[in-house]
């Protein structure tokens, strides 16, 4: 995983900007499925890996601004 996105996903959480984390989450949900299962000379399987890890990263990051549900 990149530290480039572990410092953006912890700015976000610092801020506390659920908002942005969110986008941050669909835009690589977005190139997930633009480049899953494409097939031709170019083997997107190493990108595909990263992005996955970037996502887990962000949703790390979306579970530590969840506040605990209330009894």
């Amino acid at each position: 995983m990149s530290e480039a996105i572990q410092n953006i996903v912890d700015a976000y959480v610092k801020l506390g900007n659920v908002k942005a984390l969110e986008e941050l989450k669909s835009h690589r949900q977005s190139l997930v499925i633009a480049l899953d299962g494409r097939n031709g000379e170019f083997n997107f399987d190493l990108l595909l890996e990263q992005i996955r890890d970037e996502i887990d990263r962000i949703d790390c990051g979306l579970r530590k601004l969840q506040r605990p549900s209330e009894p």
